[in-house]
């Protein structure tokens, strides 16, 4: 009985917060309903053991109200960030509780160069801000290229390029340890590099914002 209730409370929590994915047509629930969920089951545990039915309701309010406040700072952060880069051509993206900015390397960098475009760097001062702002989060800077020319080749321009994006970064206030750095050449493509425009699409920087708390 005990364990019925306590699951009732989860299942009204999460249903709450259900909405349909506009782009997809799917119901889902975002990651601030899912905390919700969690930390009120959680709650709801830990009262159940310490009082009874009276005590679930108890828990599960106040591990509710935590739960919630993990899943919504990536929720914000990433809607800041959606604001921030509306028609720049950088795609933010949400997957399994982190945040993905992909930034096309046509946008960043010139063909075959690590020298960030000066059009793009305001791009970069916003996304910046963001991050800085939201300091709970570690921040994955990641390079990648088609797979046009060798790996050698492709793995330190890949390089190269991350660290430009870090380094700007870091100039504009993003703490260094928060930072991680790699070049991965071609590997994990995107898009098929057999077309010009997939090529396009794979030769880019990715930006990985993972919560710490």
């Amino acid at each position: 009985m005990k364990k019925s209730f306590i699951c009732a409370l989860t299942a009204i929590s999460l249903l709450g917060a259900c909405a349909v994915d506009p782009y997809t047509g799917e119901s889902k629930v975002s990651k601030t309903a899912w905390g919700t969920g969690i930390g009120t089951l959680a709650g709801a545990g830990i009262g159940a053991l310490a009082g009874g039915k009276k005590g679930a309701l108890i828990g599960a309010g106040v591990g509710a109200v935590a739960g919630a406040g993990t899943g919504a700072y990536m929720d914000i952060q990433a809607r800041k960030l959606r604001a921030e880069l509306v028609g720049t051509g950088v795609q933010v993206k949400e997957v399994d509780g982190r945040v993905y900015l992909i930034m096309p390397g046509n946008i960043t960098f010139d063909t075959n160069e690590a020298i960030i475009k000066p059009a793009f760097q305001p791009v970069l001062t916003s996304i910046a801000k963001v991050i800085v702002e939201y300091d709970k989060t570690l921040v994955q800077v990641y390079g990648y290229t088609d797979n046009t020319g060798s790996d050698a080749t492709n793995n330190a321009l890949s390089l190269r390029r991350a660290n430009a994006v870090s380094t700007y970064l870091r100039l504009k206030g993003v703490d260094g340890n928060r930072l991680i750095t790699d070049g991965l050449g071609s590997s994990n493509p995107i898009a098929s590099n057999s077309t010009a425009a997939g090529r396009e699409q794979n030769r880019r920087v990715e930006i990985a914002l993972i919560n710490r708390q």
